[in-house]
């Protein structure tokens, strides 16, 4: 297996498989067995819109990208050059910080790898209900004392530019995360609303409620903590709303987020609205598949699991990923 000198500049996108031994691969499809979910929490996410509680890290494995991350943090304009978006700075409180960054599994060893983790790619096949593809990663940055919020949104409302609507977002804390900290909350039951408009990502946090009609804000009001301690992870349909409060306690929250994607999904960016947003994002064509080397197959279930994928419980696609939006 190929090793990598953490500190040279090299595009990982050029490799379609794990560069480093962080994370031990399945060898059979009974390797797999100790990953897969329960059919209780496939339930409860199809009725929630998320499920949380998913060891995907271990301590050891979650210092590693912590250390990677510190040089993340701190890049030359070159090194900034692979990424799809970097901000050090996103708050639009100028007293608050959120660092931001989209592309970090181009960069290092550890965050190109925790794709091909086989926690996340088993529970991801279990939720998404078929195969499919790295979209593509993010990293979200509070620091202790003065961290910035993530306002409420839904995912999929900033990714109009793919079809179908078939996506699934996993955040996987590197702080133990809870309220005073600025975890992610969710709106249980909120993927069924349909797709609402943007807000603002990074603003004011009541911002959504200037959209939401009469019984969803009531169901706004039962919204929940997201706590979870470092190296686990939940998971969410690209309709949950979510969002993030501020982070004013002496501890950081530091968290990476993978978005992955239908092996079928396609370009749909002619009259996207937002294109100007996409310059630095590899080319993602109208009506054309999205498989180049910047999005890579991560998991086939049929070549995976064999037999053994007829009796894992996973969600019905169709049921749950509207395909007309």
């Amino acid at each position: 297996m190929k090793k990598f000198n953490s500190e040279s500049l090299i595009d990982l996108a050029a490799y379609s498989n794990p560069v480093s031994s962080i994370f031990e691969q399945p060898q059979c499809a009974k390797d797999w067995e100790e990953y897969i979910l329960t059919e209780e929490q496939i339930t409860s996410f199809k009725k929630d819109g998320f499920v949380s509680g998913i060891k995907i890290m271990s301590e050891e494995q979650v210092d590693k990208l912590n250390n990677e991350l510190l040089r993340l943090q701190s890049l030359n304009e070159e090194e900034k050059g692979l990424f799809y978006h970097y901000e050090s700075n996103e708050s639009e409180n100028p007293d608050k910080v959120l660092f931001h960054a989209i592309g970090a599994w181009r960069i290092t060893p550890g965050f190109h790898d925790l794709f091909w983790s086989p926690a996340y790619r088993m529970a991801a096949y279990q939720l998404l209900g078929q195969s499919f593809r790295l979209f593509h990663d993010q990293l979200f940055c509070k620091p202790a004392r003065h961290g910035g919020v993530v306002a409420w949104h839904q995912d999929y409302s900033y990714w109009t530019f793919t079809k179908p609507m078939h996506h699934l977002t996993c955040w996987i804390g590197l702080d133990d995360a809870n309220e005073e900290n600025g975890c992610l909350y969710f709106v249980p039951g909120s993927h069924k609303w349909g797709l609402l408009p943007i807000t603002g990502l990074a603003g004011d946090m009541n911002a959504v409620k200037e959209i939401l009609d009469k019984d969803q804000l009531i169901s706004f009001e039962n919204k929940v903590a997201n706590v979870l301690p470092k190296g686990y992870a939940s998971f969410h349909h690209p309709l949950t709303m979510h969002g993030s409060y501020e982070n004013s306690s002496a501890r950081p929250r530091r968290a990476v987020v993978l978005n992955a994607m239908n092996y079928k999904t396609l370009g749909n960016t002619e009259g996207y609205n937002r294109i100007d947003a996409l310059k630095s994002f590899p080319d993602m064509h109208q009506d054309t598949l999205l498989d180049s080397r910047y999005f890579p197959l991560l998991f086939d279930g049929d070549k995976e699991l064999g037999f053994l994928g007829r009796e894992i419980p996973r969600v019905d696609a169709d049921e749950l990923y509207d395909r007309s939006l």
